[in-house]
């Protein structure tokens, strides 16, 4: 059973461990390569299967570069039970290579609900099975009461979570960027996190309480890393979506752990081009990424 030592000191060691911020987004798009479905009946438990044989191939591949590994939930459960199965197979696998699991569920709702949640991504299982991620996105949009859970669930079992911020999406200023009256809605969630914050900062001088903040809001980064000092920052948006991964330096100013740059389909997809061994195509990119963003925290913190 995994100590529930402090989410983001466990964080900060494996970061230390492998000089990367780098987080994998684990998105497993079809079509998968052809030896994923080899021996595999043509239905839905069988494409489950394909995607698991892939994403537990993407984890292998990219463990060495990667601080951290985001599996995207959604598509796992469009696969029904099959998928859910394959999920926590392949958080089983990340977990053995040592590398921190961040459920990208994006769950929010009334505290009772959001207690079972919690419950379901942050806790341990019953018979004694590991948790099946270290940390979970969060959606804020209920309100505290509605996080309390979450950050109740972080403390008793040393994990973490990432309330969404400000996130990369173009539409995300239709309601993120509305002026709350004391700044935009946004700074409003950033205050919530900035203020479940206090009393859960480890010795690495983080919180487990995250944010996510995207790499294609530049300006907004800046100010987030003003509003949340002590918080862990999800950084999405580098590659496909056109974030810089200069721009995530500010992210970094407490820790270097203190930001996690996200790719996803630029390292799990980047065998699609390639030719070749598709493992070695993923190794590849996410190494590129690694050093990449590296360099960036070296100079951030310099």
């Amino acid at each position: 059973m995994r100590e529930p030592a402090h989410f983001a000191d466990r964080l900060a060691a494996r970061v230390e461990a492998t000089s990367s911020v780098l987080c994998v987004g684990i998105d497993p798009r079809p079509p998968f390569p052809a030896e994923c479905h080899r021996g595999l009946r043509d239905d839905r438990s069988g494409l489950a299967r394909a995607m698991e044989r892939y994403a537990i191939g993407l984890v292998e591949a990219a463990a060495p570069a990667a601080a951290a590994f985001k599996p995207q939930v959604a598509f796992f459960e469009a696969l029904g039970g099959y998928g859910v199965t394959a999920l926590e197979r392949v958080c089983a696998t990340a977990a053995e290579l040592g590398v921190p699991v961040i459920a990208d569920a994006k769950r929010g709702d009334i505290p009772s609900t959001a207690a079972a949640y919690a419950a379901a991504w942050l806790e341990p299982r019953a018979g004694g099975e590991e948790p099946v991620a270290d940390a979970v996105t969060v959606n804020p949009y209920l309100g505290g009461d509605s996080l309390q859970p979450f950050a109740e669930a972080c403390d008793a079992a040393g994990a973490g979570m990432y309330v969404l911020v400000r996130t990369s999406n173009p539409g995300s200023a239709d309601l993120q960027a509305l002026d709350g009256g004391d700044g935009a809605v946004w700074e409003a969630a950033a205050r919530l996190v900035d203020g479940l914050s206090e009393g859960r900062v480890g010795a690495a001088g983080m919180s487990s309480i995250g944010a996510v903040v995207g790499l294609t809001q530049p300006d907004a980064l800046r100010r987030a890393r003003a509003l949340m000092p002590t918080a862990p920052i999800l950084i999405p948006g580098l590659g496909v979506q056109g974030g810089r991964a200069d721009d995530a330096a500010p992210a970094f100013s407490p820790h270097p752990a203190a930001g996690l740059v996200v790719a996803a389909r630029s390292v799990v997809e980047a065998w699609r081009d390639a030719g070749g061994d598709w493992r070695l195509a993923v190794a590849a990119a996410a190494q590129e990424h690694r050093t990449a963003t590296w360099n960036v925290v070296r100079h951030a913190v310099a």
